[in-house]
């Protein structure tokens, strides 16, 4: 039984802290938009699927308690929710296409002669509570198609896997992107080991992954993110796969900082670099990587580790969330729950769904 980041049922919706992981797991629970712009922001919750759905689903519980029958105050409501929600991260694409769908749904319901506060709540609802099901659905398709992808690259009964950050049920609805992919060999029977690096300076790898592997009884070991050259040398790397928050036209990805220099390091030990993600995190309306905002952290996050100051003071910290991957450092290809593509290919693949 794979974790549950995320718990929704009649209307309530309790996300799983995940700052407090791995020493404690203490569900918390989401009553209004601003708990979930906030659980967001502060990486209560975190993951780019994860993110969008919490985003709406708190959105679902603040409209599940509402008594407005006017239709137009609805309407604002819902607008301005979506829109704000949007800004508790930028760099991810998947709130800002969930909101823009909704957004969308909500104009054309209004249009409608018949409709009524009631009546756009509802859609809107039902809308928001199938994202939940398709993401774990999308999961395990990415799963799938990108652990038999890998195995036909390899000349070996079992691939070892090095991966980056948290990709997991941790950061989707359910079952994960690139760990989804490591989740599926293992299911096959054909993994042979994980290299999970510690993910500085949020350490998502060490806390998060390591927790969601340890936890499901698959083989893995820990490095450090300066390891992860001399693993690629001497551990027998079969391929590097990670997910991603923001795929843009020419193939170039937004992830987790520490992925451009993998995708560098896997181009000169020749080992496959592939990018596990839905279709929802990719963006066709930003020509290549140097369109996405990249969002900066806090100073503390780098300076501090639970709370307690590490840095010099007086040091000044630059604090990137992410960094972009050019495309052509892809090269095992991107995994959506449509196929394996490469980066000059998803394109037309998105589009034809």
């Amino acid at each position: 039984m794979t974790l549950e980041a995320i718990q929704y049922l009649r209307g309530r919706l309790h996300i799983l802290n995940q700052l407090l992981l791995p020493h404690e797991t203490c569900y918390e629970e989401i009553d209004t938009v601003q708990q979930g712009w906030q659980a967001i922001r502060d990486m209560k919750v975190r993951g780019a699927p994860a993110i969008a759905i919490v985003g709406c689903l708190s959105l679902v519980t603040e409209l599940q308690q509402s008594n407005e029958e006017d239709k137009d105050a609805v309407v604002t409501f819902i607008l301005d929710s979506l829109k704000y929600l949007v800004s508790a991260r930028p760099t991810a694409v998947n709130i800002a296409k969930a909101a823009a769908e909704l957004s969308a749904l909500v104009r054309r319901e209004t249009q409608k002669a018949e409709s009524t506060a009631a009546t756009i709540k509802e859609s809107v609802i039902t809308h928001i509570v199938s994202m939940l099901e398709k993401d774990i659905a999308d999961n395990k398709n990415i799963g799938d198609c990108g652990a038999r992808h890998i195995l036909s690259r390899i000349n070996k009964e079992k691939a070892t896997i090095l991966t980056h950050c948290n990709t997991g049920s941790l950061a989707t609805a359910g079952y994960g992107t690139a760990l989804g992919v490591i989740r599926s060999l293992h299911a096959m029977g054909r993994l042979e080991h994980v290299f999970c690096t510690e993910t500085r300076p949020y350490n998502q790898g060490a806390r998060l992954t390591a927790f969601e592997l340890v936890y499901e009884k698959i083989p893995a070991t820990l490095i450090a993110d300066s390891m992860a050259s001399i693993a690629m040398k001497e551990k027998g790397i079969s391929a590097v796969v990670v997910g991603a928050d923001r795929v843009v036209l020419n193939g170039d990805t937004a992830n987790k900082v520490g992925t451009y220099q993998l995708a560098v390091s896997a181009k000169y030990h020749n080992i496959p670099f592939y990018v596990a993600a839905p279709c929802t995190s990719c963006d066709l309306s930003l020509e290549n990587g140097e369109q996405i905002v990249i969002e900066e952290r806090p100073h503390q996050e780098l300076t501090d580790i639970n709370g307690i100051r590490i840095a010099a003071p007086g040091i000044h910290v630059w604090n990137p969330a992410f960094d972009v991957t050019p495309h052509e450092l892809i090269t095992g290809g991107i995994i959506t729950e449509l196929g394996v593509f490469s980066p000059s290919e998803l394109q037309d693949a998105v589009i034809r769904g």
